[in-house]
């Protein structure tokens, strides 16, 4: 049995693609918690999606045992984190369970965004870091210079940093040494009344609800009754266990450690996280702090093709809802797509991975519109509406002014790269707030409205600094903006799922350019269709898509015949009034891809 001493507590955070995952696998194949044979890449990524892309999407724990090199036993609890902006409310409640942090810096790129939003997090609640400068086996790789960067930067120091590559295994077992050295045990006695933390929790088909805990004081055994302080719920716990990563079953869980429970919760929203659990029959006075709970920033609507499969959509929707909270969604229903669901995502990256996994996991083809945010619309009543979607959006004349949420985003970049960059956030209408230096990298602060950013900004980011600049951004209030709804017409009938919100300025470029696109996308019929885009009533922008001309003259032959030839032009033209006031024109999903794509284009 373990004293609370030899426990170490840590998370591993890092910018995307700088090596968490890879350099958790080396320590856990280093302390034994698996065999070469059962070893893979990215042992701590469950989901095909997390390994093929080589991101980590759900923060993960594992229990190892680590003998020291004087000999000392000591139990290493890891927690691989996420390194994407879309994750990052997995990031902190990740934090708030450990004492510690190892930062790995990638030595080959330096400091970036996500690393500095990570480590400020870290610290706000006190953790001890540990740097770790990973891929010195590369050749471009440049340890001293980033170190410099990593005291300039972030000013912390690199007296201890170890350079390691998690690739060759090299300066894995410094690492261990270091974080037995310098990272604080936890605190806690358990001999005192239990109080724990709810970190995360997931639905397992065979289990139920399972529930990862970070023991602070007391102990959690097998068949005691605990009682969840949020809910004021009462449950008997079925069943204690560690990750090692595989789920090993122990009898109990002393303070100071992490490990999971099963107690025959079947509804995922019994357990909030960051709740307090705490002994049923000793009740605690005053709950944890827990975390702020994730928000949906972005939403957008999700239609299946074929409306036959709306049932499939709704059941795989369902299903991705148990292991993934903070993901909403509502029924909708859409003129021109059918019957749908307006979801509500933390960014473009989760909403790319949950549309990927419903056509994957449960073969739904699936139509996306266009991403957008939650306004606040506040009326001449004194009403205020979030508005999710703009076609809900009331009369103008109703409306007193509209909110935006606005975003703090962190670019660091080359310097030679800083006045294309510069150019796009004003073009996004950004505010400069900050431009520091670090040699010759720059940091820039801007403030940016999130519906600007929502699209496309990061990729043209990656484009026009040939990928060297990275991109963090936290969301800080909401602003009053000069909004308008822009609604697209096709054939005079208003198409919803192409309704957006966007600024007055920009209204007419971007009305003018639906209109070319759809213009191109949709395919002729026998009647002339007219393309509009409109504010309220007003016509901003239009094209026309020519009908087919059928050549009804062809069977006349001779000059004579002048009003046969009338005739049947007046005929063929009542036919094409006709039909162009009952048909119906049929928009292909390419066309509303098309629309998703300008604004990427832009």
């Amino acid at each position: 049995m373990s004293t609370i001493d030899n426990i170490r507590n840590f998370a591993i955070i890092a910018h995307i693609d700088h090596g968490k995952s890879t350099i958790a696998d080396r320590i856990i194949h280093r302390c034994g918690g698996l065999t070469e044979r059962e070893m893979k890449e990215q042992v701590l990524d469950s989901m095909d999606i997390e390994r093929e892309r080589g991101i980590t999407i759900k923060a993960q724990t594992v229990k190892l045992n680590y003998k020291s090199k004087d000999g000392k036993n000591f139990i290493l609890n890891i927690i691989d984190t996420p390194g994407h902006v879309d994750f990052s409310y997995e990031v902190s409640r990740s934090l708030y369970a450990c004492e510690g942090s190892i930062l790995i810096v990638d030595s080959t790129q330096g400091v970036e965004a996500q690393t500095l939003a990570n480590v400020y997090q870290a610290m706000e609640i006190n953790h001890e870091i540990i740097p770790v400068l990973n891929k010195i086996d590369l050749p471009a790789s440049e340890v001293d210079k980033t170190k410099n960067q990593i005291e300039d930067v972030i000013g912390i120091e690199t007296s201890n940093a170890v350079p390691c590559s998690g690739k060759t295994g090299e300066g894995i077992d410094e690492i261990l040494e270091k974080i037995i050295e310098i990272l604080p045990p936890p605190k806690g006695n358990q001999n005192d009344d239990l109080k724990s933390l709810l970190v995360d929790s997931w639905y397992d088909a065979y289990l139920g609800v399972v529930t990862l805990v970070r023991v602070i004081n007391g102990k959690i055994i097998k068949n005691m009754k605990i009682k969840m302080m949020s809910t004021n719920q009462d449950y008997i716990v079925e069943k204690v266990g560690v990750f090692t990563p595989k789920p090993k079953d122990v009898d109990e869980l002393n303070s100071g450690e992490i490990g999971f429970i099963i107690t025959g919760i079947k509804n995922l929203s019994e357990t909030k996280v960051g709740d307090t659990i705490c002994e049923a029959s000793k009740p605690l006075k005053e709950a944890l702090p827990g975390f702020k709970p994730s928000k949906p920033v972005v939403f957008c609507g999700l239609f299946p093709v074929d409306s036959s499969e709306y049932q499939k959509l709704k059941d795989g929707l369902a299903k991705l809802k148990l292991n993934d909270s903070s993901f909403s969604y509502e029924p909708e229903s859409s003129s021109a797509l059918g019957l749908g669901f307006r979801c509500g995502f933390l960014g473009l990256l989760h909403l790319e991975i949950i549309t990927e996994r419903l056509e994957r996991e449960f073969d739904i083809n699936l139509l996306t519109t266009t991403p957008g945010v939650v306004y606040k619309v506040y009326l001449n009543n004194g009403e205020m509406i979030d508005l999710q979607n703009p076609s809900n959006l009331p009369d103008p004349t109703l409306i007193k002014y509209i909110e935006e949420p606005w975003i703090k985003a962190t670019i660091i970049t080359p310097d030679q790269y800083l006045g294309p960059i510069m150019k796009i956030c004003q073009s996004k209408r950004g505010i400069q707030k900050n431009l520091n230096y670090s040699g010759n990298r720059a940091v820039l602060n801007y403030e940016i409205p999130l519906n600007e950013v929502v699209f496309d900004f990061n990729d043209r980011l990656k484009s026009i600094t040939s990928g060297y600049a990275s991109f963090d951004y936290e969301i800080i209030n909401h602003k009053e903006g000069e909004l308008v709804k822009l609604s697209i017409l096709v054939n005079t009938e208003p198409v919803d799922a192409l309704a957006m919100m966007v600024h007055k300025d920009f209204a007419q470029t971007i009305g003018r350019e639906v209109c070319e696109k759809l213009k191109d996308l949709i395919p002729r019929h026998n009647f002339m269709i007219p393309i509009q885009a409109a504010i309220g009533g007003k016509i901003i922008a239009r094209e026309t898509i020519k009908g087919f001309k059928k050549d009804v003259l062809t069977k006349i032959h001779g000059g004579g015949a002048r009003d046969r030839k009338r005739k049947l032009l007046d005929k063929q033209k009542k036919g094409k009034a006709r039909s162009k006031q009952f048909g119906k024109v049929e928009i292909p999903q390419e066309a509303f891809i098309g629309v998703l794509k300008i604004n990427k284009e832009n």
